[in-house]
């Protein structure tokens, strides 16, 4: 029998079609399908309150910092015991974050630089500082921030939410316009500055136009800043995000990428309309971007309208080298990339009970480990995503015949997964609601046996939580045809 293989995600199409739902959940894309992905294992001690925000600073000797908000104040995780201590400024709480805002983070040398709305933006230096302090310079009070080229931009200002402003050439303290290279542009079209998107060049991104800053060496405007984009902009300011050369976000019209060029639309027709339909707009603080940097792909947390509480509850799986979706159903407060600081097996014990309580292996636990995906769950512990395999869930697209009934008597999954199990979507018309037939398990030949009758088929597996497995390619159907009738 061929192959039918499992059919890349695309929401816009079969979610349009009467009754049907997604092809494939819990997993990532890969090049002969799909494969697994990892249940969130938590890492460290709780925060007092929700993260509203987390970062990872790497010092000179190589040794990671970890750094968290929470809506009213700053924390560093300590990495032998995985606790948190309240470096805020002055050990004094600050001002309440709006419900729309997150703090947002940004490493300039030795200096940890916060920002929020409502407070001038904190400093901690990796070297001396034992709490934040107000960054020197006196720069105006922003929600995002980042660094572009060696300059410290500001963007989301309070009091001038057109503009953005950027520090001193390679002086994040001095903030005077035009001294040693420091200004702000006021842009006239476009709309608020909801981000700014770093690297050696900027992206700025406003409501409805994107344009990018070059600097110009010697010039008295410091800044080029051209339009790149007309009737494209940042819907999530939380969702912008670069992975390399790329960077991506969201916008009203769905998930974008800029490379080189202009923006281009990488969800239409795939993605985008089911992914807008199910976005809840009104906690656009939870939509939130993270490339992850152990592969090609990029992750979009978002609270549906289905979700409950100041949570995600789906992540979006974007891999931009097969240029293939992939949903994934995990719940969480915040989501970015993180390394696992070293601990010693002495200070286990603030980890797990014993040995066997670990959610990771200690290979988990190196002293100076590469970056991965990471969140905040929802007891207030960050943690990472290499538990157990989630449930995965994978459906092929509809086979049918024009007139002829087909009999469908089992089904043999190509996956190494040692447990699976096999049913059948089945509808006699295309106006049918279809109806899924009992489960069967795999047996000692590979296949799932079944026995369906209809016009209108769909092989659907499921492999159980915490399975191990690597790949899921497809299915081999068993059927005849049958009678016209």
């Amino acid at each position: 029998m061929p192959l039918v293989p499992f059919p890349e995600y695309r929401p816009d199409v079969s979610d349009y079609r009467a009754g049907h739902t997604r092809d494939v959940l819990n997993v990532v894309p890969r090049g002969d399908g799909y494969g697994p992905f990892p249940g969130f294992a938590p890492y460290s001690a709780a925060l007092p309150a929700a993260c509203r925000g987390f970062f990872r600073a790497v010092r000179v000797d190589g040794s990671i910092a970890v750094f968290a908000g929470t809506a009213a104040r700053l924390f560093l995780m300590d990495n032998s015991g995985g606790t948190w201590t309240d470096v805020s400024t002055d050990g004094l709480a600050y001002t309440t974050l709006a419900a729309s805002d997150n703090w947002q983070f940004a490493q300039f040398g030795n200096f940890v630089i916060a920002v929020q709305a409502n407070t001038a933006p904190q400093v901690y230096d990796l070297t001396a500082s034992a709490a934040f302090a107000d960054l020197a310079g006196a720069p105006p009070a922003a929600r995002y921030i980042s660094v572009v080229g060696r300059f410290v931009v500001l963007s989301g200002l309070v009091s001038a939410p057109y503009r953005i402003q950027w520090s001193a050439l390679g002086d994040a303290t001095q903030w005077t316009p035009g001294a040693d290279a420091s200004d702000f542009q006021d842009l006239p079209d476009g709309g608020v500055v909801r981000g700014v998107a770093g690297g050696e060049y900027g992206v700025i991104l406003q409501d409805n136009v994107v344009r990018r800053m070059s600097y110009a060496p010697g010039s008295p405007v410091i800044f080029q800043i051209e339009r790149i984009a007309e009737d494209h902009g940042l819907l999530g300011p939380y969702s912008l995000v670069r992975s390399g050369a790329r960077i991506f976000y969201v916008s009203a019209q769905g998930f974008k990428t800029i490379g080189a060029g202009t923006p281009q639309g990488i969800g239409g027709e795939r993605v985008d309309r089911t992914f807008l339909a199910e976005l809840d707009t009104s906690n656009l603080q939870l939509l939130l971007g993270a490339a992850d940097p152990r592969s090609n792909r990029v992750y979009w947390a978002y609270k549906s309208g289905a979700g409950s509480g100041p949570q995600f509850n789906r992540l979006v799986c974007y891999d931009y080298a097969l240029d293939r979706f992939a949903p994934i159903e995990v719940s969480g407060e915040y989501l970015g990339s993180m390394s696992q600081p070293g601990i010693t097996l002495e200070n286990l014990d603030a980890f797990a009970p014993s040995l066997d309580a670990l959610t990771g292996s200690l290979d988990g636990y190196p002293a100076a480990a590469y970056p991965e995906i990471a969140a905040f769950g929802a007891d207030h512990r960050l943690g990472f995503f290499n538990g157990p395999n989630l449930e995965a869930i994978l459906a092929t697209a509809e086979q049918g015949t024009d007139r002829r009934r087909i009999h469908v008597r089992g089904l043999r999954p190509i996956t190494d997964a040692a447990a699976v199990f096999g049913a059948v979507t089945r509808r006699e018309n295309q106006q049918a609601a279809p109806s899924l037939s009992p489960e069967s398990a795999v047996n000692a030949q590979g296949i799932c046996p079944q026995r369906a009758s209809t016009r209108y088929a769909r092989a659907r597996i499921r492999i159980p939580a915490g399975t191990s497995w690597t790949f899921a390619a497809g299915v081999e159907p068993d059927f005849a045809p049958e009678g016209l009738r």
